[in-house]
C-alpha cells in the first residue's frame, strides 16, 4: 500500500498539470484582447443658450374673398380643400341688376355721342354762316367807301356778322359742353362695366381653398367673406415670445422648428417679421418664414428653438448617457481603471454636447460608448 501511494500522486500530478496550462491560457489571451474604453473629460466649454416657443403654422399669403357688391349668391363653384389656379371663377353672384345698369350706362354713352355729333354740325353750320356773313360785310364795305351802298346797308351787314360770330361761339360752347358730356357718359359705362364684372369672383392667385361661408341662395354683402384662399406654396410659423426676449430676436435669425405632426423631422426657418410688444400681454408675435416642404397645413401646432447668448458650462459628450426609465447615468472611469455607473443631472445638449448640472466634476473621465462596457 504504501509503495503505490507515491505513484498514485506522481499520476495525479501529471494529468493536473496540463489541465491548469489549458484552463490558465485562454484568460491570459482574454485579458490580452479586452479593448480599451472609449473616455472623454467633462470639460467647461462655451455652450450656447437655447429657448422654445411654441405657435401656429399659417400660410403667408391669406386672401379672403368677400363681395364689392349686395347680391344674392347664385353658386359658389368649390368646396375647402379644392386647389384652385389664378383667375379661376370662385363665385358667382346674380348679376341682372348689375347688366341693366350696364345697359342704361351704354345708352347714355350713346346718347351722348350723337349729342356731341350734332354739336359738331351745329359747329360746322356756324362757321359757315359766319364765313357768308363776313364776306358779304366786306362787299358791302367796300361798296361803301364806293358811295354804292348806303349807311344802314353796311349797318345790316355789320350786324348780321356779328350775329354769325355769337353763333359759332355758342355752338362752339354747345360743342365743347357735349364733349365732356360724352367723355363724362364713356366714364360712367367703364364703371358700370366694371361693377358688372363683380358678379363673378375670382381666385387672386393659385392657392388652396380652406374655409367657405356662403352658399347658393345667400346674400352677399360687401366685404363680408364668402371664401378663405390661402397660398399652399409659402407657410410660416407664428410664435409669441415674453418681452425679455426681445433683445434676443433680430429680423433674418435662423431657427430650428419642429412640428408636432412630424416630430423627426427639423426644418430651417428665417425670422421675417417681428410685431410690436403687447403693453397687455407683455409678449410679442415673431413670424418665421419656413422652407418650402410637403404636408405643412394652416393650423399646424409646432416649435420654434432660438440661440441665445453662449454661458460656460461643464459638458460632456451626449453619447455618454445611459437612460434608464426617468433617471441618467454615465460611467465614471475611477482611479483604478474600472468603469462604474454613476448618476447625474443634465440640462440641454449643443452640437452634440450636454450640459451636466450634478454628479461629475471637471476632468472626470466618461465612458463616450456605454454599450462597450462589460
Amino acid at each position: 500500500m504504501t509503495a503505490r501511494t507515491p505513484v498514485k500522486l506522481l499520476l495525479i500530478g501529471l494529468v493536473l498539470v496540463p489541465l491548469s496550462a489549458c484552463s490558465s491560457t485562454p484568460q491570459a489571451a482574454s485579458r490580452q484582447e479586452a479593448p480599451a474604453l472609449p473616455t472623454a473629460p467633462a470639460e467647461w466649454t462655451d455652450m450656447v443658450q437655447r429657448f422654445e416657443a411654441g405657435g401656429i403654422v399659417r400660410a403667408r399669403t391669406t386672401a379672403l374673398i368677400a363681395s364689392r357688391v349686395l347680391a344674392p349668391v347664385v353658386d359658389v363653384h368649390v368646396r375647402p380643400g379644392d386647389l384652385v389656379r389664378r383667375d379661376q371663377v370662385l363665385v358667382t353672384l346674380d348679376a341682372r341688376d348689375l347688366e341693366a345698369a350696364n345697359a342704361q350706362a351704354a345708352a347714355v354713352a350713346a346718347a351722348a355721342d350723337n349729342s356731341a355729333a350734332a354739336a359738331d354740325a351745329d359747329v360746322r353750320t356756324a362757321d359757315s354762316n359766319l364765313t357768308l356773313a363776313r364776306a358779304t360785310f366786306d362787299r358791302i364795305s367796300a361798296l361803301h367807301e364806293k358811295r354804292s351802298a348806303t349807311s344802314q346797308e353796311l349797318d345790316q351787314a355789320a350786324s348780321a356778322l356779328a350775329g354769325a360770330q355769337a353763333q359759332r361761339d355758342s355752338a362752339a360752347a354747345h360743342l365743347a359742353a357735349a364733349h365732356a358730356a360724352r367723355e363724362a357718359a364713356r366714364a360712367s359705362s367703364r364703371a358700370v362695366s366694371i361693377t358688372a364684372t363683380y358678379a363673378r369672383l375670382t381666385a387672386p392667385f393659385d392657392g388652396l381653398v380652406t374655409d367657405r361661408r356662403a352658399d347658393p341662395g345667400s346674400l352677399a354683402t360687401p366685404g363680408a367673406p364668402l371664401l378663405v384662399l390661402e397660398d399652399a406654396r409659402a407657410f410660416r410659423l407664428e410664435v409669441a415670445l415674453d418681452e425679455a426676449r426681445a433683445a434676443l430676436i433680430a429680423i433674418g435669425q435662423r431657427a430650428d422648428v419642429c412640428l408636432d405632426a412630424t416630430p423627426d423631422r427639423v426644418m430651417q426657418a428665417r425670422v421675417a417679421e417681428i410685431a410690436r410688444i403687447d403693453p397687455a400681454s407683455h409678449a410679442f408675435v415673431v413670424k418665421l418664414d419656413l422652407a418650402e416642404a410637403s404636408g405643412l397645413r394652416s393650423g399646424q401646432f409646432g416649435r420654434a428653438t432660438f440661440d441665445g447668448p453662449p454661458r460656460r458650462a461643464l459638458t460632456i459628450p451626449a453619447s455618454a448617457l445611459v437612460r434608464r426609465g426617468q433617471l441618467t447615468f454615465v460611467y465614471s472611469i475611477g482611479g483604478d481603471g474600472q468603469a462604474s455607473l454613476r448618476l447625474v443631472s443634465v440640462g440641454a445638449a449643443s452640437d452634440g454636447r450636454v450640459d451636466v448640472l450634478a454628479g461629475l466634476a471637471a476632468h472626470d473621465r466618461v465612458v463616450t460608448r456605454p454599450g462597450d462596457v462589460k
